[in-house]
């Protein structure tokens, strides 16, 4: 399992600081990455938005082939962040609400700016319920016609390979994954979840994966 290749463990007491990289990168095959790729190199100067903690490698790839990087780091900041709303007194068996629009702006906005390529990742996986259809509409907003997202989806929720990690690009169709905090999957979406979930997208693409994982590309 791929779990096994990562030997650090991540304490309780780092929930809460700023997401921190741990262990080896273990290459793995994806055939949506190798899809994005070619995207990458046929077109210039394109705007990526690269979902997840900063990747100095990431921003080095991207910008070298010409294309400008904005990164934000969503799972992070929705499970840390000051967006929990207090429950209202009395109700104590509520879970609490979100500051949707807050959590939206402060890590969706970025000045009015709009991308030509998203790299999702498995963010919406170990997103709360709540913010997932929000993050879709607005990432919508912020992608230009034509636009490709490439995003991962988890098969299964305890398996070894469930972990939350970091996708680091190379120039050929492995990424190299890197384990980070040890967020717990929230959701698990189905095929039809996720066409309804992007059906006013343009369209999509499934790719088959050997693991735990299956990749899909979406069209704006």
């Amino acid at each position: 399992m791929i779990h096994s290749l990562f030997k650090s463990k991540i304490s309780a007491q780092e929930q809460g600081s700023p997401t921190l990289l741990h262990g080896p990168l273990v290459a793995r095959h994806s055939s949506g990455w190798a899809s994005m790729l070619e995207h990458l190199k046929a077109n210039s100067t394109l705007r990526v938005l690269d979902i997840g903690p900063t990747s100095p490698n990431n921003i080095n790839f991207l910008t070298g082939m010409g294309h400008s990087v904005c990164m934000t780091d969503l799972v992070q900041e929705a499970l840390t962040g000051n967006y929990r709303l207090p429950v209202p007194e009395g109700d104590s068996l509520e879970e609490p609400g979100w500051d949707i629009e807050s959590y939206l702006n402060q890590n969706l906005d970025f000045s009015g700016r709009t991308f030509d390529v998203v790299l999702l990742w498995t963010t919406l996986d170990y997103l709360p319920r709540t913010l997932v259809v929000p993050v879709v509409e607005r990432l919508f907003t912020r992608t230009n016609p034509g636009a490709k997202l490439l995003m991962l989806f988890h098969s299964r929720n305890k398996a070894e390979d469930t972990f939350f990690c970091r996708y680091h690009l190379t120039d050929s169709s492995e990424l190299l994954m890197q384990e980070t905090t040890n967020y717990p999957i929230v959701q698990l979406f189905s095929n039809r979840a996720i066409e309804k979930l992007y059906e006013y997208y343009d369209g999509y693409r499934f790719y088959l994966a050997k693991d735990n994982v299956y990749e899909v590309m979406i069209t704006r």
